[in-house]
């Protein structure tokens, strides 16, 4: 992963996501989907900007099958930002970086 992009796994997400404290963007995606690429250049703009604020992560729906179950991700790109390991917001398809901004910050606050 580029940047300040965590990478989580099934093996790890409840470590660095669900006991994380603070926000964190998760990123659910696959390699082969043409608007999770475009969404992903968006999620490695937010981990630049959030850097000591939130937690941006990305999870391969592919190779992390569980996980995705899990949170019930049926579509993909979905984006769930986290607080203190709570659902907090969830987005589904291409969403704008200023609409993950104002969700983050609202999470943050």
């Amino acid at each position: 992963m580029a940047g300040h992009v965590v990478e989580v796994a099934d093996a790890n997400f409840a470590q660095e996501i669900e006991q994380y404290k603070g926000v964190c963007l998760v990123d659910f995606f696959a390699d082969w989907c043409a608007p999770c690429r475009m969404v992903s250049t968006t999620v490695a703009a937010l981990a630049e900007d959030y850097v000591g604020k939130a937690k941006v992560a990305k999870c391969d729906v592919d190779a992390n099958r569980d996980t995705a179950a899990r949170f019930g991700v049926a579509n993909i790109p979905t984006l769930i930002i986290f607080k203190n390991g709570e659902q907090a917001q969830r987005f589904v398809g291409f969403t704008t970086k200023e609409d993950l901004k104002a969700a983050l910050d609202a999470a943050m606050k």
